[in-house]
């Protein structure tokens, strides 16, 4: 098996095949214009400069474009970065497919539409059970193939599912410690507080924003379907307000893009079990390219630390 971009060292020489995630044109300070490349494999993206890029440059390498690259993986300010020597677009004698470069879940789209199932079954209020139920059905496909954001976490295909599928095993477990939790509340907030994302995010490559992702983001567009599928199912309970309210409260804070603050107990503890999973990923991805007695890259997600990895950690 080929070692991916992320598994070279600094000083290695590399020559790959990797997919453009995105490029973005900018001047260099000479006046002539260059290309900031993310490159991408299953092992994840790195940066890389394509100097005097001029438009036929800027055709050839755009976004959703597979790569034949040769360079050196070098540091600069404490990130690794790919130095490109030679590049040209990747030719179909070359048997390449897009699938090939893209990370996924470690979980199947088929055991975690089981798990999914499974937690809706065990709900027992019926308005709560129907709304989801019909929402998740509404977008599944989707769903199983989306990522959960474009950077930071869970930012590869059936990203989405697996973070969920991770927070409702901690939502269980939570409540098995507290029994005084509603489940039902709980599951169903974890279901459905990032499932705007399928309307916000372009798709599982090469992933943007969309125009309602941009003006409404993914927690209005939730309460605004939460609202809609009550009325259609004929649901008029408190229980429709309060999972709003789990998806608008989510991010917990107002400088985190919530909303509103968590006013119910299910809904803060929803808003810990988010940012646990989500810390996670990050972390455990960051750190698999770590080797004992290092620091890992600066994570911007985590105020800029680096993590260490202890010596005895193998």
């Amino acid at each position: 098996m080929n070692r991916g971009v992320l598994q070279h060292d600094v000083g290695e020489q590399v020559e790959l095949f990797l997919l453009i995630k995105t490029a973005t044109k900018g001047i260099a300070s000479n006046g002539k214009p260059f290309l900031t490349l993310i490159l991408q494999d299953q092992s994840g993206d790195i940066e890389a400069k394509l100097w005097d890029a001029g438009e036929e440059e800027e055709r050839s390498y755009a976004a959703e474009t597979i790569i034949k690259v040769l360079g050196d993986i070098q540091n600069y300010r404490g990130r690794n970065q790919l130095r490109i020597r030679q590049i040209r677009p990747a030719v179909p004698s070359d048997k390449v497919k897009l699938e090939d470069f893209l990370a996924s879940a470690p979980l199947g789209r088929e055991e975690m539409s089981g798990k999914l199932t499974q937690y809706i079954f065990e709900m027992k209020n019926p308005n709560i059970q129907r709304i989801t139920r019909h929402l998740l059905k509404k977008y599944q496909q989707d769903f199983l193939e989306f990522p959960a954001a474009t950077k930071n976490h869970h930012e590869f295909v059936s990203g989405l599912a697996y973070h969920v599928v991770s927070m409702l095993d901690l939502a269980k477990a939570i409540a098995g410690l507290y029994p005084s939790l509603d489940k039902d509340l709980l599951y169903a907030g974890v279901i459905l507080h990032d499932l705007g994302k399928v309307i916000e995010l372009s798709g599982p490559i090469s992933t943007t924003y969309t125009v309602e992702g941009n003006l409404l983001g993914h927690i209005t567009i939730m309460v605004n379907e939460i609202g809609k599928v009550a009325e259609e199912l004929d649901i008029s309970g408190e229980e429709v307000m309060i999972l709003q309210h789990l998806v608008l409260s989510h991010h917990g804070k107002a400088e985190w893009g919530s909303p509103k603050p968590p006013l119910i107990k299910e809904a803060e503890i929803l808003h810990y079990i988010d940012n646990i999973d989500a810390k996670m990923n990050m972390l455990d991805r960051a750190m698999e390219r770590v080797k004992p007695g290092e620091f890992s890259e600066r994570i911007f997600a985590l105020d800029n630390r680096s993590f260490y990895k202890p010596v005895f950690h193998k």
